[in-house]
């Protein structure tokens, strides 16, 4: 089972008032298929299409035309279609007078807003699994008016969602983790969170310790390769027999770069103060390096 099927599912059997069950049962018909005064809802989850038909039954009494077809895809689902013929009277109630959008009246309050959003989650929302990809959750809208409409209330409850053009439709969409939780709180999918959140600590640990790593391994390059160059300079001095030209205390350094070739500045400073009893800093080193250096260009011009 996806992780989408499971939110739907999750929130099938939220009870709600009769105003909020009709701004949930506009989002969702108005997102599925309307010609002219007929309306039909089409899913692959059974769950959605008995939720959806108890509801019309009970709001209006009027029970649809049932056609079942078996898909031919690797899941081989069925498809459940949900026929409504001639009732303009519910698209009325409903509030949809067109095929864009819904009146403002369905959703007259907070609550009716997150019924409303909902019902075009169950109708056209998915949502990743976080366990299996990146953050992402989005609703593919048919037309214009109604995806910057359904973009627009999201943002009423700060989620910044952002709508993109498709060929056939367009996508509102939500990408950061932080927000696609919020939403799952907002339709009252708290077992989804949970699970969500989970997954997101997790995630963020082990991003977290790969960046440690990787700054530490960067650190450690970076290390090799100053004392590397430090090295070199230093077998330049030698090689020109260039040693007397320095003071005692930084022949001394040289020396201990020999003997510790792998060891970062801060801990070269360390084991020349506990050797000798005479303090020297990272930042005195880092001076002596460069009496270092600047002696070895001369002596080589063509050292780097």
């Amino acid at each position: 089972m996806s992780y989408t099927k499971d939110v739907k599912n999750e929130i099938l059997n939220i009870k709600r008032s009769r105003t909020e069950y009709i701004a949930e049962l506009s989002a969702f018909i108005l997102n599925n298929t309307i010609i002219n005064n007929d309306f039909s809802i089409a899913t692959e989850n059974i769950n959605i299409a008995r939720r959806y038909n108890q509801l019309i039954k009970e709001l209006y009494n009027t029970i649809p035309k049932i056609t079942i077809r078996r898909k031919y895809n690797f899941n081989k689902n069925n498809f459940y279609i949900l026929d409504y013929i001639d009732k303009k009277n519910i698209l009325l109630d409903l509030g949809i007078f067109n095929k864009n959008i819904v009146s403002d009246y369905i959703i007259d309050n907070i609550d009716e807003k997150k019924a409303y959003i909902s019902g075009v989650f169950m109708a056209v929302g998915s949502i990743n699994d976080p366990k299996k990809s990146r953050y992402h959750l989005e609703f593919l809208i048919k037309n214009k008016e109604n995806a910057y409409f359904f973009n627009d209330l999201l943002n009423e409850f700060n989620l910044n969602s952002k709508v993109i053009s498709r060929t056939k439709n367009y996508m509102v969409y939500i990408k950061e983790s932080e927000k696609i939780s919020d939403f799952l709180k907002l339709i009252k999918a708290y077992n989804s969170v949970l699970y969500f959140e989970n997954i997101r600590v997790y995630r963020d640990q082990v991003n977290m310790t790969n960046r440690l790593n990787n700054c530490e391994q960067a650190n450690v390059e970076k290390t090799i390769n100053t004392a590397n160059r430090q090295l070199k300079y230093i077998d330049t001095i030698y090689k020109y027999d260039a040693v007397n030209l320095l003071d005692e205390r930084t022949i001394e350094v040289m020396e201990y770069r020999r003997k510790y070739p792998e060891s970062s500045l801060v801990e070269l400073s360390e084991i020349i103060s506990l050797e000798t009893d005479k303090s020297i800093t990272k930042s005195g080193l880092n001076h002596k390096f460069r009496k270092i250096k600047d002696l070895a260009l001369k002596l080589d011009g063509g050292l780097k």
